[in-house]
């Protein structure tokens, strides 16, 4: 039979799943998504947006295009379906394909609600330069393009829920000024009380974002250049920004629903088989249908609904019923966990209600039990007893006399006696739709790890927060025999080594391009997300002798300037310390007025950005400024920002100024494990915030100057940790050297200093550093060295392109071909 699945979200891929597992054979399946790409989880993109992950990530992709190959699924992607014709059995596509069916899937998911107001679009109906929602792969890419193409970015997110507080989250991590504006009087409130409100709200203003409550948003403010400038509200106040995300609420998509007459109401209408009203083979299952009223937006619900109508389409179960779920919602928001479940107060006089409430510790926790049965719950922060809730709630366990002791451990079974204790059906992972019972017949299939058990599972992969749990589940079902996860301190997934190792190897081998190392290394071939890192890698060993290849390099190191969203480029020259002359000011202007730059702005690192930039006039601009590049586009030494020091400020104690420029012509450019940001400051009075910056130095008057490291101005806004206190300039550029290569060397990929030297330990960096006790110091100067003589700049170079496409102009976004049939 031919079915047709419109959609291929998370619902409707995990229907064909459901449908494949129980007979491979019964269906010609053909599946239609809008977005260029297999099916993703839209969850992680959270931990994209925060940097924890990328779209390369393979936790991102559920089923990449290989999986509908294997599978014998015909796949037609960045196609939208636009018309359904009920009784010729046909959905015509945006692209004018025809498909014909003989069951068909609505699977369309929902859409991000963008509430009527001024300047949110543009005359045409598109969204405003600089307004996104968090809904798409697009989205994400969008915020991420503008978030690092600045460094002084701001940012106001629509929306105190789930979505928006991840997404402030999100962009604080990127180094963004955020606020979080919501209309209800506290944050999450579909989930929580006031009262955990409040807990919640000290915890998200404690990453540095602001949060205004019982404000609602009317107009998107915008500039002369059409460019967002702030929002306006209701009370006629208003906040500067330059950037809107709007996450208040999803809606679902039923407009081709709709266009084929099927009943919709606040969703597609099903039953309990998830037929559509008055239809014999048209279905829906997911974010887009309403069952018995209700239309559910987490995802448990959907992994239900599949599973329901994969048993009722091939006569598995033809019976299966859907009833509605009742589930428990267990997340991680912005680095805090919360669950809930039922309702969040009393509602008659004789429910019971336990509530405790501690701000301090960010902790909140409230029971409500009605006629013996618990029928609501709220942990927040400390959800330890989140497993023996969860039964209590399905009505599996008995609630003790004593109704405290369900938020506590006082008799009832501890987190680890929970897991043994927890029935096999229960939801283990919300996030992909995994049972105890799945994580436990995984073991017993085999797996000797908790590494193992994700990888097959699914299970911890989304928001993250049931992993403990999962780690529980696994150590009871291998009787507490686990076995060490290897590849925990690999660098690359692909290669079974640590990043000083594989340094070493390469090293030895003399290895000077990706595929090299993969051939001599890897058991399993080349790995996408492997590349990058191991481009990196290359780089930092064998500086400008590395060997490029097609694939190794994110587009933003292959044309050597930062990509934004709408395909242009930024273009931030060098200016050392912050430093500039009239003659590369005139030169600056002259190239925005030839190349008829959309936007010139003044960085946060203390130079002059040239956004809007074709990708065909980069290496001309470059010729026309005649600079060096500032590199702002990469994962490199970025940029040292100085205050005037003792030369002119009457408070100067060192010469900032000079210092700051010779770190940057000393490490200007070079490969890092991540961003790295200096800063030089000629006074305790910290103008120019060497305190938070990865490396940052302070005089301190009589010739001395104190070092920090670690520092972050981000989400964590972490002030550095004091590495040492020397007597000279020459004395900070040893340092320097020796603590830049060392990140260099044992960094993790991605992994900014902030993260590193916790890691590390500041003692141990003393010890190797400072004091050499292990005699490493002069290897590091000396390979530091080596790639200071080595380095080349990118854009005074001005070699032949690597390939006829490297600078060509930019395309639209084709759809990808469509994969045959088995």
């Amino acid at each position: 039979m031919r079915l047709l699945v419109v959609g291929n979200g998370m619902a409707g891929a995990r229907t064909v799943e459901e449908i494949l597992t129980r007979d491979h054979d019964k269906f010609e399946i053909t599946m239609i998504g809008d977005e260029p790409y297999g099916n993703y989880n839209r969850i992680m993109l959270s931990h994209v947006l925060s940097g924890e992950a990328t779209t390369d990530d393979e936790d991102l992709m559920l089923n990449p295009m290989t999986w509908y190959r294997e599978n014998g699924v015909k796949l037609h992607v960045g196609d939208r379906a636009m018309k359904l014709d009920r009784f010729a059995k046909q959905v015509t596509c945006e692209s004018g394909r025809v498909v014909e069916y003989e069951v068909l899937i609505i699977a369309t998911g929902s859409n991000t609600f963008f509430p009527n107001m001024d300047g949110l679009r543009e005359a045409d109906g598109r969204l405003a330069r600089g307004v996104f929602g968090f809904r798409t792969i697009a989205d994400t890419n969008g915020m991420l393009q503008m978030a690092q193409a600045h460094d002084d970015v701001s940012a106001v997110v629509i929306g105190g829920g789930l979505l928006g507080l991840e997404a402030a989250y999100g962009l604080r991590t990127q180094g963004l000024t955020v606020n979080v504006v919501h209309s209800p009087g506290h944050l999450m409130n579909q989930q929580l009380d006031a009262r955990g409100g409040k807990v919640l709200r000290n915890k998200i203003e404690e990453l540095g974002v602001g949060v205004h409550t019982s404000k609602r948003t009317t107009a998107v403010l915008r500039g002369e250049r059409n460019e967002v400038t702030g929002v306006g509200f209701a009370d006629g106040t208003a906040i500067d920004a330059d950037m809107v995300v709007v996450t208040a609420g999803i809606r679902p998509n039923v407009e081709f629903a709709r266009g084929g007459g099927l009943v919709i109401e606040r969703g597609i209408v099903v039953d309990d088989q998830m037929r559509c009203e008055d239809e014999g083979s048209i279905y829906s299952v997911g974010e887009c249908c309403q069952h018995r009223g209700a239309v559910y937006g987490l995802v448990a619900p959907l992994w239900e609904q599949a599973a329901v109508l994969a048993d009722v389409l091939t006569g598995v179960k033809p019976d299966a019923a859907y009833h509605g779920s009742r589930s428990t919602t267990k997340l991680k928001v912005a680095g805090v966990d919360v669950a809930s479940m039922g309702v969040q107060g009393p509602e008659r006089d004789d429910d019971e209600f336990v509530q405790f409430f501690e701000p301090s510790t960010g902790t909140y926790k409230s029971v409500v039990v009605r006629d013996g049965k618990l029928i609501g719950a709220t942990l927040l922060g400390d959800i330890s007893k989140i497993s023996f809730l969860s039964q209590a709630f399905d009505d599996k366990v008995a609630l003790p006399a004593e109704r405290i002791s369900m938020l506590f451990d006082l008799g009832t079974p501890s987190a680890a006696t929970g897991a043994a204790e927890l029935a096999d059906s229960a939801q283990v992972c919300n996030c992909n739709g995994v049972s105890k019972g799945d994580i436990v017949a995984c073991v017993h299939a085999g797996a000797t790890s908790v590494a193992q058990v994700v990888a097959k599972t699914r299970a911890g992969k989304g928001c993250g927060s049931c992993k403990g749990l999962v780690a529980d589940i696994v150590a009871c079902a291998a009787g507490g025999a686990l076995a060490e996860d290897p590849s925990a301190n690999w660098y690359v997934p692909a290669i079974p080594m640590s990043k000083p190792e594989l340094i070493a190897a390469v090293r030895e081998q003399g290895l000077r391009s990706v595929s090299e190392v993969f051939a001599a290394f890897s058991e399993t071939g080349e790995v996408a997300t492997a590349k990058m890192p191991l481009a990196s890698l290359l780089r930092v060993v064998w500086g400008p002798d590395w060997v490029d290849e097609p694939g190794a390099l994110f587009i933003n190191d292959r044309v050597h300037a930062n990509i934004q969203r709408d395909g242009t480029f930024s273009v931030v020259p060098q200016m050392k310390g912050g430093v500039t002359t009239p003659d590369q000011l005139r030169r600056i202007a002259d190239v925005a007025d030839k190349y008829n730059v959309p936007l010139v702005k003044v960085t946060g690192g203390q130079r002059i950005d040239l956004l809007g930039i074709k990708k065909e006039d980069l290496p001309k601009v470059w010729g026309d400024l005649d600079m060096p590049s500032g590199f702002a586009y990469g994962k490199a030494f970025r940029t040292v920002k100085t205050c005037v020091g003792s030369d002119f400020c009457r408070f100067g104690l060192g010469d900032s100024t000079a210092l700051g420029i010779a770190l940057e012509e000393r490490f200007q450019g070079l490969e890092t494990p991540g961003k790295l940001k200096l800063a030089v400051a000629g006074c305790p009075r910290n103008c120019s915030e060497a305190l938070c910056k990865d490396f940052g130095v302070v005089s301190v008057g009589d010739g001395k100057w104190e070092i920090y490291i670690g520092g972050a101005a981000g989400a964590h806004i972490r002030k550095g940790d004091l590495l040492a206190t020397v007597e000279s300039g020459e004395a900070v550029l040893t340092l320097a050297s020796r603590f830049i290569q060392y990140y260099r060397e044992n960094g993790k990929w991605l992994e900014r200093t902030y993260d590193f030297v916790p890691r590390v330990g500041l003692e141990e960096l003393q010890r190797l550093l400072v004091r050499d006790e292990d005699g490493v110091a002069t290897g590091l100067e000396e390979r530091m060295q080596i790639s200071v003589d080595g380095y080349r700049d990118p854009w005074l170079q001005r070699e032949k392109p690597l390939s006829p496409a490297q600078f060509a102009p930019s395309l639209p976004l084709l759809p990808l071909p469509q994969v045959p049939v088995r």
